[in-house]
């Protein structure tokens, strides 16, 4: 029996930007990633590679003007692909947690494929920027993945002075989270829901 592929590539282009992803959830964490903001190319390139996803992030936008339009439609176009990849959720575990420590910070995050989509973020606040990076922008990004993917993602940062390693312990939390949670468990039958749907 040949399993399903997850996979999915979606695009997305408007005044402001113009982004493609493709991403494979269940690859190796090969990544090729180029969007024009230095640190979300890092961030993505964390998370493609902590989720053993296999992803291509492209984009261009309007960042002589900032980074905000490319950063929040990058949340939009990866939230739509995971959603897309993810199919039908027959036989996926449904749940992920992931706590990630990176020197002085911790972070969890939990999520939830659910069809609900909701951000919960408790992270202590951080210095304005990451080099020129707003970090005001982490919000949005993952504001926008949790609403396009459809799914309830809770990030809690109980402690952390390095605003870098804060944001990078999200990222790599989400990843594994994600992963946890997309896992297909042969004892699930269906969908984990006793709605009998998560579409």
């Amino acid at each position: 029996m040949v399993e399903k592929k997850r996979y999915a590539k979606v695009e997305r282009t408007t005044n402001e930007t113009q982004i493609t992803v493709a991403i494979d959830l269940d690859g190796e964490g090969q990544a090729t990633i180029q969007t024009g903001v230095g640190f979300m190319d890092h961030m993505l390139d964390l998370f493609i590679k902590h989720g053993l996803f296999n992803g291509t992030i492209q984009a261009n936008g309007d960042t002589y003007i900032d980074d905000h339009h490319t950063t929040e439609d990058l949340g939009i176009v990866l939230g739509q692909a995971i959603r897309e990849a993810l199919g039908d959720k027959k036989g996926i575990k449904r749940y992920g947690t992931a706590f990630v420590p990176m020197d002085d910070a911790l972070a969890q995050v939990v999520v939830d494929c659910s069809n609900r989509p909701h951000l919960e973020y408790r992270v202590p606040p951080l210095k304005e920027k990451v080099g020129t990076f707003d970090t005001e922008l982490v919000h949005e990004f993952l504001w926008k993945f949790a609403l396009e993917a459809r799914m309830n993602v809770h990030v809690i940062v109980p402690y952390g002075n390095n605003t870098h390693h804060i944001i990078e312990a999200i990222f790599k939390a989400l990843a594994r989270a994600i992963d946890a949670a997309v896992e297909i468990d042969p004892r699930v039958k269906g969908v984990p829901s006793t709605k009998g749907l998560l579409t």
